[in-house]
């Protein structure tokens, strides 16, 4: 069943888009605000996501703005009482693939869903990331550096696999812990620094040049600099 995350700070409309798209076979998540809709779309594979331009905690643009700089590619079909041209472009240009105006049909709401999902279906799925001699396997779940095979662990791997598909990005310990474990960060827990820990002395090895970099007071990054 595809999966859809609503981002609607209105419950009304929030329950007729979930309505619709039920009624369509789709599963809908509801979140009310922008900063929980932002951590949902980062942490979750979604199908789609309907984003309202206007919302507390974190506003439209920057949430789809965020996303595509993280690399989550999930297509975003932005809903808004905002109708006016300028308004259209500045959300497709921040990364919208689609935009609505308020009131809309349900039904076209749902059509233009199925046409983003369908439209993402047929792109080709990525199946190795790569950053210096670092390669990521995501089909086999492999991960080598200079041609030697790295023996990571569940959740090292997705750890790595987040850093490399944000390269060259710095990473905060929250988005990296909510990313990688799906729950809310604990500013008082040490689990993310233990974990780079134990990564690094995979991935940097005695002689090798450091990809994964520590940037202090902010959070981590994996890069290819010499």
């Amino acid at each position: 069943m595809p999966r859809i995350l609503t981002i609607e700070d209105d419950a009304v409309t929030a329950r007729e888009i979930a309505t619709e798209l039920g009624s369509h076979g789709f599963e809908v998540d509801w979140v009310d605000n922008g900063r929980d809709g932002l951590v949902k779309a980062v942490a979750t594979p979604y199908d789609a996501i309907t984003l309202d331009r206007m919302l507390p905690g974190l506003d439209g643009l920057v949430i789809v703005t965020t996303m595509r700089q993280l690399g989550v590619d999930t297509p975003v079909l932005m809903i808004s009482a905002l109708s006016d041209v300028d308004e259209r472009v500045r959300g497709l240009r921040a990364g919208g693939d689609d935009y609505l105006t308020k009131p809309f049909a349900p039904d076209e709401m749902a059509a233009r869903i199925e046409v983003l999902i369908r439209r993402r279906a047929t792109r080709s799925p990525l199946t190795e990331l790569r950053v210096a001699d670092l390669e990521l396997d995501l089909m086999q779940r492999i991960a080598r550096r200079g041609g030697l095979t790295l023996e990571l662990l569940p959740t090292e791997f997705r750890l790595l696999e987040f850093l490399m598909r944000q390269s060259g990005q710095v990473l905060t310990r929250m988005m990296i812990f909510e990313t990688v474990w799906g729950y809310h960060f604990d500013p008082g827990t040490n689990l993310i620094d233990v974990h780079i820990g134990r990564l690094r002395r995979k991935v940097d090895r005695a002689g090798l040049r450091p990809l994964i970099r520590t940037v202090r007071g902010s959070g981590y990054m994996l890069a290819d600099e010499p």
